[in-house]
């Protein structure tokens, strides 16, 4: 007899899974934020808590209000409506010192230098280009681009240029870093180097929210999402919570076809050739293994798999916004 749980959970989000936020500190909080551009509805009443060291996800399709949302956290734009606080102050720009952001709309001038391009943008969150140019340099050393210091921005890779901005965006040691968009254009290696890099930051006590239109990032990475579709947030909340809105399914191999046994199988049970197929009953599993096996039915498998985040965010938000998330994702992937 074969039984197996499978949790589909990545490792390197359970470090960051173990308090769910409780009794820490708040590095972001929003309640029922809305913005409009010209009479159109753009964010219509957003609630996120973040709490302070967490790796937290913006989830859902483009257009979706997800830069929108972060630029009002940021204070770069005012809500019409709603509070927002980071770090306890209700004005952003007070406090930019403390913090690091990446836009989507990723700029650095074709002909600076890589070290000068950090060094410059560390001038911009008041650090002096001497001391800009000798963290550039670290950090450069640190991510295996020292050999890129002296290069011209349109002398490197999309990726290594994405890079160097993301360490300028570092380089002043904020407490929260903002990343919009963060994977987007990047090659899987480069995705795998950012991934890292944002679970270092955590694991060093650094806040880290970001946006993404692409779930797998979202699932691997983050303690906490907020689902975002049309503007509103149906979900704000840790990626467990989210994945446990949908029962567990269970999957059933037995040596016997037919047999009293069947009826202790919940009612929503189908046959799939040679499996049953159900949803975990609220009671768990074990009452159903003493009634299978007092029963002779012969258990050759059972294994207990949870939903992915993917089928949360159907559930959640939809099958258009999915759709929309998964073309959106495909477009990127294609180009």
């Amino acid at each position: 007899m074969d039984m197996a749980v499978s949790d589909q959970k990545q490792a390197g989000n359970a470090a960051h899974n173990s308090n769910d936020g409780v009794d820490r500190p708040l590095a972001i909080e929003a309640r029922g934020l809305v913005k409009r551009f010209d009479g159109t509805l753009a964010v219509d009443g957003v609630d996120i808590s973040v709490p302070q060291g967490a790796i937290y996800g913006i989830l859902g399709p483009n257009g979706a209000g997800k830069t929108t949302t972060l630029r009002m956290l940021l204070g770069i734009i005012d809500p019409d409506e709603g509070i927002r606080r980071v770090f306890g102050h209700d004005r952003p720009h007070d406090i930019a010192r403390l913090i690091g952001y990446l836009p989507e709309e990723r700029g650095l001038y074709p002909s600076m230098k890589a070290i000068e391009a950090i060094a410059f943008m560390g001038a911009l969150r008041g650090l002096t280009l001497p001391e800009g140019r000798k963290r550039g340099l670290e950090l450069l050393e640190r991510h295996d681009l020292a050999h890129a210091a002296d290069r011209q921005i349109r002398q490197l890779s999309k990726g290594m240029a994405q890079t160097v901005q993301l360490l300028g965006t570092l380089i002043h040691r904020p407490k929260l870093v903002v990343l919009d968009e963060p994977f987007s254009g990047l090659d899987a290696i480069n995705q795998g180097k950012l991934e890292r890099m944002i679970r270092t930051l955590a694991d060093e006590g650094t806040t880290v929210i970001f946006s993404t239109h692409v779930i797998h990032h979202a699932e691997r990475l983050c303690e906490g999402v907020a689902i975002i579709a049309g503007g509103k947030v149906p979900y704000a909340g840790s990626v467990e919570a989210a994945r446990d809105r949908i029962p567990a399914q269970v999957r059933l191999e037995t040596r016997a076809r037919e047999g009293a046994w069947l009826a202790a199988l919940p009612q929503d049970a189908r046959r799939e050739g040679d499996f049953f197929m159900f949803s975990l009953p609220e009671t768990g599993v074990e009452p159903l293994l003493r009634q299978l096996i007092e029963g002779d039915a012969g258990i050759l498998s059972l294994s207990i798999e949870r939903a992915g985040l993917h089928d949360a965010f159907v559930h959640i938000a939809g099958e258009a916004a999915a759709r929309q998330l998964e073309a959106d994702s495909q477009m990127e992937g294609g180009q």
